[in-house]
């Protein structure tokens, strides 16, 4: 292949992460129909504890070793996942998706510094870069009402999710490589589960009423959950955080899609966001150019 084409090849680890990056742009409509029928913290410890009886089914002979290391990683993780997930879900209920949009794109600047800052590695230029148009590509995905702000209760605990999303994105990189895949997979996902059914008390949330709505929503997302987690544990241990993040920046563009096709029109703005956050994705990539080139010198 020619050098010149060779950049555009994508290794299968982010491939993957493009794949569960699609998927989570498809589980809105199932979210969106869940909180019809059941309060945000129930939902998000039934989607992760069923996410994580999934994940002791596959990997049940790999827990036979579980350490104390596995299980201090895996609660890490999960502790950030049960924030993200739980306070974004939250801020859903009073707020419109194209201000959760705006909001939770703050995260995508964010993990360049965050990586340089918890893992001493300094992303290159064209990382912060991709960063960037994504993050822009972002705002223009989330539409003009976005940038119409007022801090209410629910715009204050999604900008606040953007941090435990950060953070978990960075302790899978730092965990990724040392601890077993399959162990910190189930622990990090038991782990915001059982967080989620604890924080219901606390905040003075029920359980909701039945409804195949909530049960059906909660078993897909669950499946759907494990395999997002169970491939970003694999991948990034050789993706680094900010390579990653541009990536999972392209969820509301796959969500844009699929929208799409089930027959609503996306406005010029919203494509044009698209492709900036792929654009981003591909400027991140420029960086390998140039060290493949100088290796096959």
């Amino acid at each position: 292949m020619p050098a010149r084409l060779r950049w555009m090849r994508l290794r299968p680890q982010e491939a993957a992460l493009i794949a569960i990056t699609a998927m989570w742009g498809s589980t809105f409509l199932l979210v969106h129909w869940a909180m019809q029928h059941s309060g945000p913290w129930f939902f998000v410890g039934l989607r992760f504890f069923v996410a994580g009886l999934i994940s002791i089914l596959i990997f049940r002979r790999s827990l036979r070793g579980m350490s104390w290391a596995d299980i201090g990683a895996g609660v890490s993780i999960g502790v950030m996942i049960h924030l993200g997930y739980g306070l974004q879900t939250l801020g859903l209920q009073t707020i419109d998706s194209s201000t959760s949009a705006f909001i939770t794109a703050m995260y995508v600047p964010l993990v360049p510094f965050a990586q340089w800052i918890f893992l001493r590695k300094r992303p290159p230029a064209m990382a912060f870069a991709g960063a960037g148009l994504a993050f822009v590509g972002l705002l223009l995905i989330a539409g003009p009402d976005a940038f119409a702000l007022t801090l209410g209760g629910g715009e204050i605990v999604t900008m606040i999710s953007t941090l435990p999303i950060v953070g978990e994105i960075i302790l899978i990189s730092v965990f990724a490589g040392r601890i077993d895949l399959g162990r910190i997979t189930v622990v990090q996902l038991l782990t915001a589960g059982l967080l989620g059914f604890l924080t219901m008390p606390v905040v003075g949330e029920g359980v909701p009423p039945f409804s195949w709505v909530w049960v059906g929503c909660g078993v897909g997302l669950g499946l759907t959950s494990c395999l997002i987690q169970l491939t970003m544990n694999w991948a990034q241990k050789t993706v680094s955080p900010t390579r990653a993040t541009i990536i999972y920046a392209g969820e509301p563009v796959w969500a844009g899609i699929i929208g799409r096709i089930a027959g609503e029109r996306l406005p010029a703005t919203a494509l044009a966001g698209g492709a900036l956050v792929v654009l981003g994705i591909l400027a991140s990539e420029l960086r390998a150019v140039g060290r493949r080139r100088k290796t096959d010198r």
